[in-house]
């Protein structure tokens, strides 16, 4: 995916919203429940795929800024982070989850 701000996820498939190696610096995600109905539950987490060039540094693997964050239905929240997105460090990922409907956010990355 293309280093973009802004995304508008839907459905409860995990998607990358930051691929490691984009050098995109970001201080705070927005996450916008525009579902309209149901709360939403949301994981973010990073993640750095093991590296047979640098296997020495071991620090591999998913590392989660939050799992299950349930965000009601027109709700907005925001959330401050660091990370480094370097080439060979971490990508950002998301995946939602609805008891019902399809769950729907807008994610802004600042």
């Amino acid at each position: 995916m293309a280093t973009t701000r802004y995304h508008n996820i839907t459905g409860s498939t995990s998607q990358e919203l930051l691929k490691a190696g984009e050098n995109y610096a970001i201080n705070k995600i927005s996450l916008a429940n525009v579902e309209g109905t149901n709360a939403v539950s949301v994981d973010l987490w990073i993640e750095k795929q093991y590296s047979a060039a640098v296997p020495e540094e071991g620090l591999y693997g998913k590392f989660y800024f939050f799992k299950g964050l349930s965000i009601p239905a027109n709700t907005s929240y925001l959330y401050e982070l660091s990370f480094s997105n370097a080439a060979e460090e971490f990508g950002l990922y998301i995946k939602l989850t609805a008891a019902s409907g399809t769950p729907a956010v807008d994610v802004i990355l600042y």
